[in-house]
């Protein structure tokens, strides 16, 4: 089933327009109280699950292209993230790229093992591939490809280490409000740890024509880099991630609809 989750802008102020004109010819009227803010409904965090999600991608504030986010069970305990960007309206020239990427991951009880990963990223002057494998009989993560030398060296595992992408459901998973989340992020030859804060409530979020009770999550070790998600119940995906740079919004995508199973 297709949830969609945005609507033209042009037909809402056509609309607002022409209800404009029709109460001009009435009598005055007592003005309508405001919308009533979204109650607050108990936290539940959504099972892992199939979904496809759509975002509109925002650079700068403007409208730059889209993003697709999916998660495929391909079988068994065996499972597949993949995340497209896709630029438009100058997004490709501006970040000088496309960018394609996936993790293969199985999950064990409640945890997610990344086995594999692959970035791809395409420009008019650039393309560049990278995979990854991780060998937990081994006890090591190593990429090979379009890398500097230095990050081609194999990576000692730890348990619960995480791709860029798995970061994402293990933050839907996790996500409780006041909660704090701490992971070590393994990826493309480097090792990073990541630490997140859950708000200690949901809050009224606006993404398009729709609002959320959503909760917000922000990482709290980043520095000048930051980086905030909002999680609504019943949405398998956040519903924006926003990425910000020295005080101001740089990458922003805003869900505009999703396809779940």
């Amino acid at each position: 089933m297709r949830t969609p989750l945005f609507k033209p802008a042009l037909l809402i102020a056509s609309l607002l327009c022409t209800a404009a004109i029709v109460h001009a010819q009435e009598a005055p009227a007592a003005p309508e109280p405001p919308l009533p803010a979204l109650p607050a409904t108990p936290w539940e965090a959504p099972p892992l699950q199939p979904f496809t999600a759509t975002y509109q991608a925002v650079y700068k504030g403007k409208e730059a292209g889209d993003a697709t986010m999916r998660v495929t069970h391909t079988g068994g305990a065996q499972w597949r993230v993949d995340m497209q960007v896709v630029g438009r309206r100058g997004f490709a020239s501006v970040l000088g790229l496309n960018l394609e990427q996936s993790t293969v991951f199985e999950k064990q009880g409640d945890t997610y093992v990344p086995l594999s990963q692959a970035t791809v990223r395409k420009g008019l002057f650039l393309g560049k591939k990278v995979t990854g494998t991780y060998n937990w009989q081994a006890g090591t993560a190593q990429w090979l490809g379009d890398l500097k030398k230095e990050r081609t060296v194999p990576i000692p595992l730890q348990p619960g280490d995480q791709s860029a992408l798995l970061l994402n459901l293990a933050i839907m998973r996790d996500a409780r409000p006041g909660g704090q989340m701490h992971y070590r992020y393994v990826d493309v030859g480097r090792v990073r740890q990541h630490d997140y804060q859950a708000a200690p409530d949901t809050e009224n979020v606006q993404v398009g024509d729709l609002s959320y009770n959503a909760l917000r999550v922000y990482r709290t070790n980043g520095g000048n880099d930051e980086t905030i998600l909002w999680i609504a119940n019943g949405v398998p995906t956040p519903v924006r991630i926003l990425q910000r740079e020295d005080g101001e919004d740089r990458i922003d995508l805003r869900l505009i609809e999703y396809q779940g199973v």
